[in-house]
């Protein structure tokens, strides 16, 4: 004889299996790793340090 099942945790089971799904394919379409993002922000702050070093001085304050 099959063992009863109750139907509220096989909805629940349902709902948080497609809960994950949904995250996953979020972080796929929207996440990056820590290390992405400090890698950008490094190479962004580098790009504006080297602007910032060719800007000309007039001297018309």
């Amino acid at each position: 004889m099959v063992a009863p099942i109750s139907l509220s945790n096989v909805r629940k089971a349902k709902a948080l299996v497609k809960k994950r799904q949904q995250a996953d394919e979020n972080a796929v379409k929207f996440g990056r790793s820590k290390a992405v993002k400090s890698v950008e922000a490094a190479a962004k702050a580098q790009a504006a340090r080297a602007l910032d070093g060719h800007k000309r001085d007039d001297g018309d304050e």
